[in-house]
């Protein structure tokens, strides 16, 4: 019997882009859109331009964009690291929903990209290898029931290497034995630790595990394309991914091949409404919603609580964060400075918000509770109001989740709005360009 890591080697070589269904390329559209547009905002910072320097240093010469930073060309690994790192360098890049710790935007669109100029090959090449990669990916992750996280390791560094992998052999050409190495090959690069979210400083790293995802999806591929081998039973095996990475019986090895070409994932895939973790929307949005009907603003707050699932304690409840990329990653602290600034502009988001008393402040008075039964994306927020009023509000739900998508204006809007510091027309031209990638000769103009 072919292991699972042969299976999805094959399914991804034989997957035709005649046969994706067209809601599945529309899906893989957008969130190469997405993606492209994040990714060109987050090069401003200053972790991503230390990675572009590295990269730049380490890789120049080479054919390869560096997105938001104009001018410059490396080879296609730094380029995949590089713009990863810039993908998830303000927690706006696009997730799995239900979540599984996958992360499609900053993990197989940076090395689809880096894979599609250094080959020259066109769209309908770069939406296939997308989409064979994020059905592995989003199988592997699914496998392990988000059951990493627990012991203290960063799912997305340890899935997206293989997503990655397979996406860029994708794009290689590479036959399914090939794409299978290249599998095995990707599980000894998994890496990333959650010890960012329980330390004072040291957040950058975070970011770190999907360009180097990215980076190492390359990697795997170009050494299988060379015959370079890997472990054929590396995800169900014995030491293998889910042996070494979940706590036993916290993982179901049937869901790694299960429904291929049936059951599309890229329709679960999630894009973020905020520059914040996936599991601040809900509580963000419930929380601006009640302030829009109920017409109160911060200085009328005495209280908030949000109940929810365990997760949200054990590893967002982060109420003196030690910088903006802490508190991005912290339930309380989104929450607060959703009261005092609009959480759909993505500069809200700054280090003045961290070094503001007022966010502070309420950010340490926010309690989060457990709740049994409750997803990570199901919450419940009970604001009290110093006039005495208790307003409430249950949701499972935000803009941008599978049940209720951003539509092609609204992605528009905040690919405008994360582009602004662009050439306004070149931004439009790009957007146009990448809403038709099906029909174009190259992913990126050269």
């Amino acid at each position: 019997m072919p292991t699972s890591a042969q299976v999805l080697g094959k399914f991804a070589a034989e997957l035709a882009f005649a046969d994706i269904p067209t809601a599945v390329v529309e899906r893989a559209k957008d969130c190469i859109i997405d993606t492209v547009g994040v990714a060109t905002f987050g090069a401003q910072f200053p972790w991503s331009r230390l990675v572009a320097n590295y990269a730049r240093r380490y890789g120049s010469g080479g054919p390869c964009s560096i997105l938001g930073v104009a001018g410059s060309r490396v080879h296609a690994p730094y380029a995949a690291l590089a713009n990863g790192v810039f993908a998830h360098a303000y927690e706006q890049d696009s997730v799995r929903d239900p979540g599984v710790g996958a992360h499609p935007g900053a993990t197989l669109v940076p090395a689809v990209l880096a894979a599609c100029e250094e080959t020259g090959a066109d769209g309908k090449t770069a939406i296939a290898a997308f989409v064979a990669g994020c059905e592995v990916m989003f199988r592997i992750a699914a496998a392990t029931h988000h059951s990493p996280e627990k012991l203290g390791f960063h799912a997305p560094g340890l899935t997206g290497c293989y997503g990655a992998a397979v996406a860029a052999g994708r794009v290689l050409g590479l036959n399914a034995g090939a794409l299978a190495n290249a599998i095995g090959i990707a599980g000894s690069l998994s890496s990333g630790l959650l010890a960012f979210t329980k330390s004072k400083s040291g957040a950058m790293v975070k970011r770190l595990h999907l360009g180097r995802a990215s980076e190492s999806g390359i990697l795997a591929a170009r050494l299988a394309a060379e015959g370079y081998t890997g472990p054929e039973t590396i995800l169900e095996g014995k030491f293998g991914f889910l042996e070494a990475y979940c706590r036993e019986r916290d993982c179901d090895p049937k869901l790694l091949t299960g429904e291929l070409g049936k059951n599309w994932e890229v329709m679960r895939i999630c894009l973020k409404r905020y520059a914040c973790h996936i599991n601040a929307h809900t509580p963000v949005q419930s929380l601006r919603e009640l302030m829009s009907e109920h017409g109160f603003g911060s200085a009328d707050v005495a209280k908030i609580v949000i109940e929810g699932s365990d997760r949200l304690l054990t590893h967002h409840n982060i109420t003196e964060p030690g910088d903006i990329m802490q508190a991005q990653y912290s339930v309380p602290f989104c929450v607060a400075l959703a009261l005092f600034r609009d959480p759909d502009d993505p500069k809200s988001f700054d280090a003045g918000a961290l070094d503001d008393p007022a966010i502070r402040a309420a950010c340490r008075s926010v309690e989060l509770r457990a709740q049994e039964g409750r997803s990570p994306r199901s919450t419940r927020i009970i604001v009290r109001l110093k006039d005495g009023r208790e307003v409430a509000r249950d949701s499972d739900t935000f803009k941008g989740m599978p049940r209720s998508p951003l539509n092609r204006a609204e992605l528009r809007r905040k690919f405008t709005l994360l582009t602004a510091g662009a050439d306004a027309k070149g931004s439009a031209a790009l957007f146009e360009r990448l809403e038709r990638l099906d029909t174009e000769p190259r992913f990126l103009p050269a």
